[in-house]
């Protein structure tokens, strides 16, 4: 397998594609091990130190090409039949169908599927869509989880025709891609991120996860920063080249600068604080009305009791 790609294509990822096979995975992993199957009483073939190898499921990614730009916008699931390794292709024609009614504009653009790398066998799915698409992609999730990665485990292939020891053969090559989202798969991620845990964690728990991932942004930001810093520093000092593109990108980053210490900015921000602190006052006010309500009624309570005895009307 070849290190990178050279056909020159930009590849833009949505972050719809990458829940979506995370969900499939999801899925027919919990349903294929369900929790209740070593309760059940039977003789389990698998031994407890040998966990049941992970699932692989398939399906296609739909999206756009714009000149030298694929853009992937979509996904959809596919049946895989393990013992051909083949796909159904009459569910296939109909999913596509399906999906030409409600995104005509969209194609399908190559295929998906899990592991932590590509099989021999991948390559037979691989050509059995090459009638669709003369050149599909191959998006490839790694479901593993590892705390060490801070790239994303999805790892976008192409097929090249490579001459290997005299036989041209078609190898899967890997290429690089960008994160691409638009305004409402912005707000379904953020929405999605500060669901309830299912849990029941406390709001201080969630609080405390918002506010961890705040400090991770700002502290990401700062470390970019002290690079563009240093960089700058040893273009000023001669030690690297002046770029004059690099140079004007930093300078259209630093103008946003002063629009954060204008007049109206520091008007707008204190609009808003003062807001913010009258609407803690309110509900402390109504939080204190609610308690002091209780008290009442139960004070009340008391002196009816007691006025039924002594003769003496309530108190409120």
């Amino acid at each position: 397998m070849s290190s990178s790609s050279s056909s020159g294509l930009t590849f833009k990822l949505h972050p719809l594609v990458i829940v979506n096979i995370s969900d499939h995975y999801t899925r027919v992993k919990s349903q294929s091990n369900p929790p209740h199957a070593a309760s059940n009483g039977g003789e389990s073939t698998i031994s407890p130190s040998q966990p049941p190898p992970a699932p692989r499921v398939f399906g296609c990614v739909i999206g756009v090409q714009r000149g030298r730009t694929v853009e992937i916008f979509n996904s959809f699931e596919l049946l895989y039949d393990p013992s051909t390794h083949s796909l159904d292709r009459s569910f296939l024609e109909k999913k596509q169908e399906l999906y030409k009614k409600v995104f005509p504009h969209f194609y399908i653009l190559g295929w998906y599927s899990t592991g932590s790398e590509a099989q021999e066998s991948d390559m037979h799915i691989h050509k059995a869509l090459m009638d669709i698409n003369e050149s599909p992609v191959y998006v490839l999730l790694n479901p593993s989880i590892n705390h060490a990665q801070k790239d994303l485990p999805v790892t976008i292939y192409e097929s090249e025709l490579h001459v290997i020891d005299g036989i041209p053969q078609l190898i899967f090559v890997r290429s690089s891609y960008n994160i691409e989202t638009v305004e409402a798969e912005r707000i379904s991620i953020d929405h999605v991120a500060h669901l309830k845990p299912s849990d029941g964690g406390s709001a201080a728990t969630q609080l405390a996860a918002h506010l961890t991932g705040i400090h991770s942004a700002i502290k990401m930001l700062n470390s970019r920063i002290r690079v563009l810093h240093h960089y700058l520093l040893a273009m000023q000092k001669g030690d690297i080249p002046c770029e004059n593109s690099l140079l004007r990108q930093v300078s259209s980053l630093l103008r946003r600068l002063p629009a954060i210490e204008s007049e109206k900015f520091q008007d707008d921000f204190l609009t808003e604080y003062s807001d913010t602190l009258l609407i803690t006052y309110l509900a402390m006010l109504t939080n204190c009305s609610s308690t002091m309500n209780e008290l009442v009624d139960k004070f009340n309570t008391a002196y009816d009791r007691h006025s039924r005895r002594g003769g003496r009307t309530a108190f409120f």
